[in-house]
């Protein structure tokens, strides 16, 4: 059957406060990509655009932030990714909605892309496509790009009141956006009322990061974060500001004095100034990273002080996957282990004693999993996920709930959900991913993409075909693992977690320069 699509020079048109946009009508949803939210110079806060006359385009994607180092492909069956053009000036965001009636009020789903607070964009991934919950789920899907790694979080408040919030300035984009949203979005057929923020590892982070901002209080309504309670030392840099600033302005010949002449660098030098002086400083020991930073701006992390009263009032859903980083042993086609083949490779990765209680523990809080995947448990996102969780359900008046995305693949011998792995579920999108295409995947697609869906209309993810999913109050924390069979478990981490952080081996990032003389070196996509 054909599918509809039309663009005419009369529609789709929506004509916002601003201006007006036309974007493309396919197969019963309009699509308006790379609307412009905001402008800034580099290193300073955005600013709404100004007013135009006529139709401007919307069928075309916004140039994402530029990285600093381009990463290898690897890993794209797992995880497919897309590659586009890129622009310090990447305030862009896309809109799918399938009505664009001002009265249709239609939940709002605002995604914020991963890749730490360095790389990414808001269609990196093949699955970010909002088509498929503006379709089958009747909500409002605005994804964006913003500003990220040097262009976004490089401190220069030593240089200047202008630069005072440099470091939090990728922040203040989303912030911006979230302001776009609250004014236009009624004109896509959204609620500006009900708008959820949602995002995965560190788009996730930025979701916990917006609800510490007071300048975003009312411009959401719930909070959705995937594997996105990052640990503190993951990503903070460990070099002063200022040092860093300084070493990058020596490297382009710049005097302390005229340090403002940094914002007039052309990108690629800029790039190769920040890289270049990164590298001088990891040679004696100290790291360069990309994170807001506690300020006027933004109060604190929850966990290093306390949750905002906004974000306390806030509706929340917090959860990561079952595997997240975990490196895979070749154990051969785990489904046809033995139980005691199990056994044994559980307790040669853990030691004799720690292996037995994880075992014990494993079989409690995942009855139906096959043990050897204890070897892939989480240590890294898990521990602060659930301190998080916690916290807050714990001082909160709205709720808190919790899941962990569990699904074993038959891929490669057997994987355990691996990070990003939940996303396409989620997005309504595993149709368009091939490993999604396991038995059951349809039934599993819809109840999760309905949980996320009903959570955005009501603040309460329970849907018919998941057993009843409780808020997690008073220090408890119940998680919905969802799985081929879902299920609930209450404090199913209280046991096994500090088993898994006393045995398991630890597993850090490796923050590595790239050698230019090897094509296959840098980092693989992981977000």
């Amino acid at each position: 059957m054909a599918k509809e699509f039309y663009v005419t020079k009369t529609a789709p048109i929506v004509e916002t406060p601003k201006g007006k946009l036309r974007g493309f009508h396919y197969d019963g949803v309009d699509h308006f990509y790379g609307i412009r939210y905001a402008k800034a110079k580099r290193f300073q806060m955005p600013e709404p655009v100004a007013p135009w006359e006529g139709v401007k385009d919307a069928g075309s994607y916004g140039m994402i932030c530029p990285v600093l180092n381009e990463p290898m492909p690897t890993g794209e069956v797992q995880t497919p990714h897309r590659f586009w053009p890129s622009s310090e000036h990447c305030q862009y965001l896309n809109v799918w909605t399938s009505s664009c009636d001002p009265a249709a009020k239609k939940p709002v789903m605002f995604w914020i892309h991963g890749g730490g607070y360095a790389a990414g964009s808001s269609i990196e991934q093949v699955c970010y496509d909002g088509f498929n919950l503006a379709k089958l789920d009747d909500v409002v899907v605005v994804s964006v790009n913003h500003r990220l790694n040097a262009f976004g979080y490089m401190d220069m408040s030593a240089f200047g009141e202008k630069y005072k919030n440099s470091v939090n300035v990728g922040m203040a984009d989303l912030v911006e956006a979230l302001r776009w949203v609250r004014d236009n979005i009624a004109c896509f057929g959204g609620d500006p009322d009900n708008v959820t923020i949602f995002g995965q590892s560190g788009g996730g982070g930025k979701v916990t990061v917006l609800g510490q901002i007071p300048e975003a209080e009312g411009l959401f309504h719930k909070m959705i974060v995937m594997s996105g309670v990052i640990p503190g030392g993951l990503l903070d840099g460990t070099c002063d500001p200022k040092e860093f600033a300084l070493a990058v302005l020596g490297k382009l010949n710049i005097p302390e004095q005229d340090a403002e002449k940094l914002e007039k660098v052309p990108v690629p030098q800029f790039i190769w100034a920040v890289n270049q002086a990164s590298a001088d400083l990891q040679k004696q020991g100290k790291r360069v990273g990309w994170t807001p930073m506690p300020n006027d701006y933004y109060v604190c992390d929850p966990l290093e002080g306390d949750f905002t009263k906004h974000s306390l009032n806030i509706p929340t859903l917090v959860g990561t996957v079952f595997a997240e980083f975990g490196m895979p042993q070749d154990y051969g086609d785990r489904a046809q282990l033995t139980t005691e083949q199990r056994e044994k490779y559980v307790k040669e990765y853990y030691g004799e004693e720690g292996g037995q209680k994880i075992l014990d523990a494993f079989r409690k809080a995942y009855p139906n999993t096959n043990e050897v995947y204890a070897v892939d448990l989480d240590g890294m996102f898990l521990p602060l996920t659930v301190e998080y969780v916690k916290k807050k359900g714990k001082e909160a008046s709205a709720p808190v709930y919790n899941y962990i995305f569990a699904k074993i693949y038959d891929y490669d011998g057997g994987a355990a959900a691996w990070h990003c792995a939940d996303i396409p579920y989620f997005f309504h999108n595993g149709a368009f991913i091939p490993i999604c295409h396991q038995k059951g995947w349809e039934k599993l697609d819809s109840l999760m993409s309905s949980c996320f869906v009903n959570f955005a209309r009501t603040g309460d993810p329970n849907v018919p075909g998941l057993p009843q999913w409780d808020a997690c109050e008073g220090g408890d924390m119940v998680t919905m693992v969802l799985d081929d069979q879902c299920y609930t478990q209450k404090n199913m981490q209280d046991e096994l977690l500090p088993l898994i952080k006393e045995y398991k081996p630890p597993f850090r990032f490796e923050f590595k320069a790239k050698d230019d003389d090897d094509e296959e070196s840098g980092s693989a996509w992981v977000f």
